[in-house]
């Protein structure tokens, strides 16, 4: 894939996420996509990612902006710096009660792609920053 393939399709990614439209994001990854979850554990499989974006929909609302992509020069790997613009809607396990707090935080990702579509995600954000800005201290 090349490197301006690769660029589409996380642009893509971003894009598709902010209109809520989940099978079609679901479909830009591979059956056995690895996320690495911010602070948190790595999951494998598309079925694992749907329930963590249900789980996400229904305590959070969020878009992503101002999106920069960088690609390798073989389109096999990319970088995403972006803004979360958010409102925590409902309680997350183990997390601060949510009271409709907004939030704004930069955060990044790191990509692999394989066969087209993304074969690994690995999301990074200020996890102390976020819970003071919801509220729940520092």
């Amino acid at each position: 894939m090349s490197a301006t393939a690769t660029n589409q399709l996380v642009e893509t990614y971003y894009r598709t996420f902010n209109t809520g439209a989940r099978e079609a994001f679901l479909a830009l990854l591979t059956e056995d996509v690895v996320h690495g979850i911010n602070q948190g554990d790595e999951q494998r499989g598309r079925e694992l990612f749907r329930a963590f974006l249900a789980r996400m929909d229904h305590c959070y609302r969020e878009e992503i902006r101002d999106v920069v992509v960088m690609v390798n020069h073989d389109g096999s790997r990319a970088a995403a710096e972006f803004v979360v613009h958010g409102t925590y809607l409902n309680t997350d396990e183990g997390l601060p009660e949510a009271r409709a707090q907004r939030y704004i935080l930069p955060a990044g990702a790191f990509f692999a792609i394989r066969d087209g579509k993304i074969a690994r995600i690995s999301n990074y954000y200020n996890f102390p920053e976020w819970t003071r800005q919801v509220g729940g201290g520092v």
